[in-house]
């Protein structure tokens, strides 16, 4: 409401609300924002410095304002998928804007599209689509997330075996797939996450270079073991795809990639830094040298020391003999021992998909207890997401049709999972379950986390002077009330 006889000059006071903390906390306090500019205010600056009060003062009846959600991999919502594309770019982007403005009912304000595993002629203009869009009351689209070509067959999932690929020159096979352009970290910085196996040949000289460029590097479909994981983020990938799909297993004497949330020692830190405060040296060392030695031996795939070969996305075995191997393992070890004292071993974040169908929840609670600073909920949704989709058989793409069943998506006449159809509110109210958190540290892992892992956590994903003003207003028990983005309401619940 309006105070009385006072024109409106865009300040807005949300009161009687629960603001959550970037430490998963939540305090009784109010909140200010300038709702033409988008902006969250600080409070007592704009009082005591500008001499302004808001005009307008929103009451929240007790609930939860929150920073809106952030989803980093969702292949698609309400029967639109990011992954096709007909050559009609007008309908393209419809589509786009579709999925944004009715996203935002699930308490998600921004997102990353993601493609899955293409023919490789349709990236260049499928990405150079997908660049940040700021639609009008509606989710923000921060860019893209590529999930694949570059996979281990074994580890595919739903992903076509025919268009897996490695990269036998490094980062100049991934731009060749990709585009340069669409590589680029420039100003509307579209590229954000790449999700690889760094056990393929190439893939492991490239994670440094991404890294450099501003691209999120993130393990995922692969079969990697511990040390070829550790060299992995020893060279800079900072994020996990879908921790526990789509990779082996934990297994006492090599934990593999999910090993990497206990990682460490002495000198371990659990929060990687954000891309801008990459450190170059140390991944230019560990890459160029893996470039110089580890590649021309064959392919980084060799560097594994698992209960069985590592192969090219064919399923071949690596051609190397074990004396190999273990020579590459000897310089694996020589290069992180050659950091250990530099720096602090950086665990990465990890996405995980609270719908107690991808990951049983004692599971969830496992994950998060080992590494509560890393967790990001993602949905990994599929064109499937739809509150209000019924269950049953639905076309997909390349002549497969997907089965929905509540939360579970399969393809076809198989026991293979599809992705989901969970909505991020339902994570949130999930995860909170799972691990027997408050709502707050749970609101942190589909907010603040998400955006400190993409480098932008003075904007998105949190409620700090400046950012911008988009919000999820929840009930205690993690219900959706209200969205807000830039300032404005763009979703109410009936």
């Amino acid at each position: 409401m309006s105070t009385s006889g006072e024109q409106d000059n865009g300040l807005v006071c949300f009161t009687n609300c629960f603001l959550p903390l970037e430490d998963g906390t939540l305090v009784e306090r109010d909140l200010w924002i300038d709702a033409e500019k988008g902006v969250i205010l600080d409070a007592q600056r704009t009082f005591y410095t500008g001499r302004r009060r808001p005009k307008k003062v929103i009451d929240l009846q007790g609930n939860i304002l929150s920073p809106g959600f952030i989803d980093v991999q969702i292949n698609g919502a309400y029967g639109f998928d990011f992954s096709i594309y007909d050559g009609d770019d007008d309908k393209y982007e419809a589509g786009l804007k579709m999925v944004a403005e009715r996203i935002v009912e699930t308490g998600v304000t921004s997102l990353l599209p993601t493609v899955i595993t293409q023919e490789r002629s349709l990236y260049p203009k499928l990405l150079s689509l997908l660049h940040p869009h700021s639609f009008p009351s509606s989710a923000n689209l921060l860019g893209w997330h590529a999930e694949g070509p570059f996979l281990q067959g074994s580890k595919r999932g739903a992903h076509a075996q025919s268009f897996l690929v490695n990269a036998p020159a490094g980062l100049k096979s991934i731009e060749e797939v990709y585009g340069k352009d669409n590589l680029a970290a420039g100003e509307d910085n579209s590229v954000r996450v790449i999700t690889a196996a760094p056990e393929l040949e190439g893939l492991m000289e490239s994670i440094g270079p991404l890294s450099e460029q501003g691209v999120i590097f993130s393990i995922g479909h692969s079969t990697a073991s511990s040390r070829v994981a550790t060299a992995a983020v020893r060279c800079g990938a900072r994020l996990v795809t879908h921790l526990f799909n789509a990779m082996p297993q934990l297994h006492h004497r090599d934990p593999s990639i999910i090993g990497l949330l206990g990682a460490g020692g002495p000198h371990s830190s659990s929060l990687p830094p954000t891309p801008s405060h990459s450190k170059k040296s140390s991944l230019s060392l560990v890459s160029g040298a893996l470039s110089a030695k580890s590649v021309r031996g064959g392919g980084t795939e060799a560097l594994t020391e698992g209960p069985s070969a590592f192969g090219t996305p064919g399923g071949s075995a690596s051609p190397m003999g074990a004396n190999a191997k273990s020579d590459l393992h000897a310089q694996i070890v020589a290069l992180g021992e050659s950091l250990e004292g530099r720096e602090a071993f950086q665990r990465p974040y990890y996405g995980i998909i609270v719908d107690g169908i991808h990951s049983h929840p004692n599971s969830v609670r496992l994950a998060y207890t080992a590494h509560p600073e890393g967790c990001i909920l993602v949905t990994d949704a599929m064109a499937m997401l739809d509150p209000h989709l019924p269950d049953g058989v639905h076309e997909w793409r390349d002549g497969k049709r997907l089965v929905k069943n509540g939360e579970r998506l399969f393809i076809e006449g198989t026991d293979t999972l599809a992705g989901s159809v969970v909505t991020m509110d339902t994570c949130v109210r999930k995860f909170k379950v799972f691990t027997s958190t408050s709502i707050g540290q749970a609101i942190l892992c589909a907010t603040y986390n998400p955006a400190k892992c993409l480098g932008i956590e003075n904007k998105k994903g949190t409620l700090r002077g400046n950012a911008d003003a988009d919000f999820v207003v929840l009930s205690h028990e993690g219900k959706v009330l209200s969205t807000w983005v830039a300032g404005r309401e763009v979703w109410k619940k009936a």
